[in-house]
């Protein structure tokens, strides 16, 4: 790898934009579908260029109908295409919960294993930005729920690249999900093109004494919250699963055989959300290690607010994560 490419900068949504540009450079049965994905771009810009260099055919706008849309897709990665669907918003996947959890998600298994069904839905996730309760959710615990179904959730730019790229190329369906407020976030990403394998986690921050597990944009946050910690002695590990489905359960072990302590950290509500999940895993396969419960830090279970500084209050943060590190290891602030 040379130096000026050990050294490229893009934002989440150019990240996308390379995957998505690349991935139908290399393959003609790759177009991507959704509301406003052509002539605008998307709303969150991530498509733009692609209309000009790929056309109508393969970018493609489509009517204000995600069951439609995810149906298009079902369809066409049925019949020997590569789709990838975006729906804009991830609040709007309960529109189309019957052809994904019905159709996509049973499709190879109805079909004795012969079908395959390589189909993508791309949609963005999280709150942060004052969109208000039906355009702020973070879902992913419903899609893990179900067999058939694949749910991998990017943290930055290098993972949002790496992981479309994956998902485009697997063979069944996956939903990638992406945090609207971390569009803006650089970071490192290498101009070809390249996979993070589905069922791998990463260690993105080793530490001595504590783990915490992340998804998304609170992997940033943990990343944050470990740098305070660090006042008070604490050595915290920062995983990121990266996918959740399949769930690198191995990596999250080995770290707690390690510190004997664990947190786990979403920005979905925390009733019922993925983090209950991970615990429970953990307490399974290595109860023995754990020094004290496993920790989880979520949203209130509320629907997301407008007002900003109740938003602000909602959404988990630093602080929020330190001081439940802290709280567990019988600390104050």
């Amino acid at each position: 790898m040379t130096t000026a490419t050990a050294q490229r900068q893009l934002p989440v949504v150019m990240a996308i934009n390379e995957a998505i540009r690349q991935l139908m450079q290399e393959d003609p049965n790759v177009f991507l579908a959704g509301e406003d994905v052509a002539l605008y771009g998307s709303v969150f810009g991530f498509s733009r260029g692609l209309l000009d260099e790929f056309g109508p055919e393969r970018v493609v706008d489509t009517p204000i109908s995600e069951a439609a849309l995810v149906g298009l897709g079902v369809g066409a990665a049925a019949t020997g295409l590569r789709p990838i669907i975006d729906i804009m918003f991830m609040d709007f996947m309960g529109v189309a919960m019957d052809q994904l959890v019905n159709q996509a998600a049973k499709m190879r298994y109805m079909f004795g294993g012969k079908a395959r069904l390589p189909l993508t839905i791309h949609t963005m996730a999280g709150a942060g930005l004052n969109l208000a309760a039906q355009h702020s959710q973070s879902l992913e615990a419903w899609f893990c729920h179900v067999p058939g179904l694949k749910v991998v959730m990017a943290s930055g730019p290098y993972e949002a690249k790496g992981l479309l790229i994956a998902a485009v190329h697997d063979d069944s369906p996956v939903i990638v999900v992406n945090n609207k407020a971390l569009l803006g976030l650089a970071g490192h990403v290498p101009e070809e093109m390249y996979e993070i394998p589905l069922g791998q986690a990463a260690v993105v921050r080793p530490g001595t004494n504590f783990t915490i597990i992340a998804t998304g944009r609170m992997v940033q946050e943990s990343l944050a919250a470990a740098e305070k910690l660090l006042e008070h002695g604490i050595d915290a590990e920062v995983i990121d699963p990266r996918s959740l489905v399949p769930l690198d359960t191995a990596t999250l072990v080995e770290s707690v055989r390690k510190t004997h302590r664990a947190l786990v950290v979403h920005e979905a509500v925390r009733f019922a959300g993925f983090g209950a999940e991970i615990a429970a895993q953990l307490q399974e396969a290595a109860f023995d290690y754990l020094d004290a419960p496993i920790g989880r830090v979520g949203a209130p279970f509320s629907p997301v607010p407008f007002s900003p500084a109740l938003e602000a209050h909602y959404v988990p943060n630093a602080d929020r994560i330190a001081g439940e590190v802290l709280r567990l290891l019988g600390r104050s602030g």
